[in-house]
């Protein structure tokens, strides 16, 4: 299924090519801000909706028929491949998801099964083909999953955490542990991906999302080679690939080297700044904070127009968020930004 060409402007922006102004699309964009996905959310559960092709095309749609954004993301959670490979997981109302049994040992990492997608995951897969039928070549859509050390941090803390220290105290006590479990999510997120692409995904994007918490040294000992594998296997595979996480200000040079078409910068770090760190020859995704789309309206223009303003008109900027929207976000300063982007980088 062809794109027409001037819904091209994100796939072209993801290889530094020119465009007509500036793509944008947001993290979380299909979510609890929207008033038809929270009317989805009273009748079913997350992973109801993971679980349900019809209706996680629908969730993904939302926010394209609603905004006007530049590419769709799958609605989907970084965390779905752990369940077939052997984790017990739940979402907690206020806590966001639980893992009932964290590893901590060898035997915890050798007790995970390998992944299969097309066995394991054909509802995720079958989403895809149903949205991409969907969009008929209004936009792209991008496909992801979160990065092998995102995963091992919900794995081992058992949940969400501030500060990863059982995460980071696991890497140093038992490396043996880390490195292990490191290969095992390393090879599930790689086929997961791969068999992404040949559903339909045309773009993707890895979460490392708790990467921040790391030392560059730790980053580059634990998590490097790892992310290097994932980002080289996505590189065979033809579609451009984003390299995302948050709090990275002291890592990028090495996120860089790992590998992506795009890095994702978020608002801890200038985004010319940033750019200038990562040279030329790689696209840059950001940087707005969230918390600015609930500013007034001449505020949040004034932040979107210093986040042009560093991007400069070079090619390869995607505007998107630092991180993901809140659920407390006006639907209308969403889509007031998607305006403001086009309108003031058009060409």
């Amino acid at each position: 299924m062809a794109i027409a060409e001037e819904q091209m402007r994100f796939l072209r922006a993801c290889r530094r090519q020119p465009v007509d102004c500036t793509p944008v699309w947001f993290m979380r964009q299909a979510g609890r801000y929207l008033p038809e996905y929270r009317r989805i959310r009273e009748r079913y559960g997350l992973l109801d909706i993971c679980r349900a092709p019809d209706l996680a095309a629908e969730v993904t749609l939302q926010p394209v028929r609603t905004l006007g954004v530049d590419a769709a993301i799958l609605f989907a959670d970084i965390l779905l491949p752990l369940i077939p490979m052997g984790v017990e997981l739940r979402f907690a109302a206020g806590e966001g998801p639980v893992i009932a049994h964290p590893l901590r040992s060898a035997a915890d990492v050798g007790a995970l099964r390998p992944l299969e997608p097309e066995e394991d995951l054909p509802f995720v897969l079958e989403t895809i083909r149903l949205v991409r039928r969907e969009l008929e070549g209004r936009v792209p859509l991008i496909g992801f999953a979160g990065a092998p050390f995102t995963l091992a941090s919900y794995l081992i803390e058992g949940g969400a955490s501030r500060d990863h220290l059982t995460t980071r105290a696991l890497m140093f006590q038992a490396p043996d542990v880390w490195h292990t479990l490191m290969e095992r999510l390393t090879e599930a997120v790689t086929a997961y991906l791969r068999a992404q692409v040949r559903a339909g995904a045309q773009a993707l994007q890895l979460f490392d999302s708790w990467v921040g918490c790391l030392s560059p040294g730790d980053y580059r000992e634990y998590v490097f080679p790892y992310s290097r594998r994932v980002l080289r296997a996505l590189a065979e595979e033809g579609v451009p690939a984003i390299h995302f996480g948050t709090g990275t200000a002291g890592l990028l040079e090495w996120m860089r080297q790992a590998g992506g078409d795009v890095i994702g910068v978020d608002w801890r770090s200038g985004l010319g700044a940033a750019w200038q760190r990562l040279g030329p020859e790689v696209a840059i995704q950001g940087n707005l904070d969230p918390a600015a789309l609930l500013a007034p309206r001449d505020a949040l223009e004034k932040r979107v127009r210093q986040v042009l303003a560093e991007a400069a008109g070079r090619p390869g900027h995607i505007f998107n968020l630092g991180h993901g929207i809140l659920p407390q976000t006006p639907v209308e300063n969403v889509k007031a930004v998607v305006e403001m982007v086009h309108a003031f980088s058009g060409r």
